[in-house]
């Protein structure tokens, strides 16, 4: 219970828009195009690492740099949805962790034009995040663009304590035979009626 409730916190918290978030006063160790931020920003260490890499000479990574945290860090950009209006977009990426006390993901979302408050599309893995510590593990995210969209915004978090690493991020256009993976959406996906009252299936 307490871990299904950290997720639907990280989830809650990662619908604001960019605005929202907390921001490192120190941004001289990011990859260019990149930023930090999340609910505890401070209480992470990120940046480039050039001695872990899944593919190339280097990666990069968020490290807790406290005992203990309540809340998360996350290293992210924004970009104009314009290039992917009216299409189904998958990203791809790769993550490895090390000690990961609560979960670690990568996540995407797309905001609203009318209302920068809102997100038209949004997953960070929720429902299956990573834990623990992990060899490379690829990791995918689907969500349909809508035409009304403003803007994307991606990254990766690590809630807790821990360190990730991430590496070797692409972006795709799909068809739609492959399904989204949209936490807003999933009430969709639900079934129209009960199934298999009788446990017969």
């Amino acid at each position: 219970m307490k871990t299904k409730s950290l997720l639907i916190a990280g989830i809650t918290t990662l619908v604001l828009t960019v605005a929202g978030y907390a921001f490192l006063a120190d941004q001289s160790t990011m990859p260019e195009g990149w930023h930090a931020a999340g609910s505890k920003p401070n209480d992470y260490d990120m940046g480039k690492d050039l001695k872990v890499a899944h593919s190339g000479s280097s990666c990069a990574f968020v490290r807790s740099n406290q005992p203990t945290i309540q809340g998360f860090g996350t290293m992210m950009q924004t970009f104009k949805a314009d290039m992917y209006f009216g299409k189904r977009v998958r990203m791809t990426g790769f993550i490895k962790t090390e000690d990961v006390k609560t979960w670690s993901s990568m996540w995407m979302r797309v905001d609203d034009k009318a209302n920068p408050t809102q997100s038209l599309a949004f997953d960070n893995m929720g429902n299956r995040s990573i834990k623990g510590t992990t060899d490379w593990t690829k990791c995918e995210i689907v969500l349909d663009v809508s035409a009304n969209a403003s803007n994307i915004a991606f990254g990766f978090l690590l809630d807790g304590t821990g360190k990730i690493w991430f590496d070797d991020i692409k972006f795709e256009v799909v068809d739609l035979s492959v399904p989204t993976t949209d936490l807003k959406n999933q009430a969709n996906q639900l079934p129209s009626s009960p199934m298999n009252l009788d446990f017969e299936k």
